[in-house]
């Protein structure tokens, strides 16, 4: 178990590589209340840590750095003005994924690059999208410059529904499509998301 003083150590680190919510908020909100609005998201996020302490190394790697503190951000800026705070969320998001996908792309440029992004696929989802991490799967048999697989349980719907903000979970959804949605040589494809209210999440690439 972390002491209070770990916890808030851990919060204060976290909370300072969310540089661009605060840049944003600060934006959209005065002064005073974007003061208010992060020290706000400061307790609520050491909360979520310390009432979620005993989850699983691989559940935990998904949560510290991602759900929670989006949670904690957004129902921060909820209090104040709801629109505002979904376009705020939705906004660093997308950028943030669509410079990733930037990057990508010009990876993608570099001889035998893509078919190595491919099959790293297989390995990556097994470790970061497995049971161990919360969520539940179909993976697909291997083809030929193509990669499957369903996500059939998702932690980040199971989180973020428990903490009050389901309606965040889209946006992570989305940003697979900002980031593998137009990789030169590749197609991303996706017809449904749980966090969008459907049955699974369907993830293809394939190389074109």
């Amino acid at each position: 178990m972390n002491t209070e003083k770990e916890l808030k150590k851990k919060t204060v680190r976290i909370m300072k590589s969310k540089k661009a919510f605060k840049a944003e908020i600060e934006k959209r909100f005065s002064a005073s209340e974007s003061e208010k609005i992060w020290k706000n998201a400061h307790r609520r996020l050491c909360k979520m840590y310390s009432e979620h302490e005993s989850l699983p190394k691989g559940i935990s790697a998904h949560t510290d750095s991602f759900i929670f503190p989006a949670a904690a951000i957004y129902l921060s800026m909820k209090e104040k003005n709801p629109d505002i705070a979904y376009d705020v969320m939705k906004q660093v998001m997308a950028i943030r994924s669509e410079k990733m996908g930037q990057s990508l792309a010009r990876c993608c440029k570099i001889p035998g690059f893509r078919r190595f992004f491919l099959s790293m696929w297989d390995t990556l989802s097994h470790k970061m999208f497995g049971e161990a991490s919360g969520f539940k799967n179909v993976f697909y048999p291997k083809e030929k410059d193509c990669f499957r697989m369903d996500i059939t349980q998702c932690p980040y719907h199971k989180y973020l529904t428990e903490l009050g903000c389901p309606e965040i979970n889209v946006l992570f959804c989305e940003n697979d499509v900002h980031m593998y949605g137009k990789l030169p040589g590749m197609r991303f494809t996706r017809t449904m998301t749980i966090g969008s209210g459907g049955e699974l999440c369907d993830f293809k690439m394939e190389i074109v």
